[in-house]
């Protein structure tokens, strides 16, 4: 589910014409104001446990 969630919000970032960067950046968000809603962490200790999974876009090659 996190990780659905970042992939569709990086997805999302790319299609408005932000950079890869950016979209990575907003997708973290993304799935940290998720993970922080399904089990109640603080915002940034969530962000952080996104972050630990090393989630990366898809390239098509999965």
């Amino acid at each position: 589910m996190i990780e659905d969630a970042y992939h569709e919000a990086f997805a999302e970032a790319v299609s408005r014409g932000g950079s890869l960067l950016t979209a990575h950046k907003e997708a973290i968000i993304a799935a940290g104001m998720l993970l922080s809603a399904l089990i109640g962490l603080e915002d940034e200790e969530a962000k952080t446990s996104v972050i630990a999974l090393n989630l990366r876009p898809l390239t098509g090659r999965e």
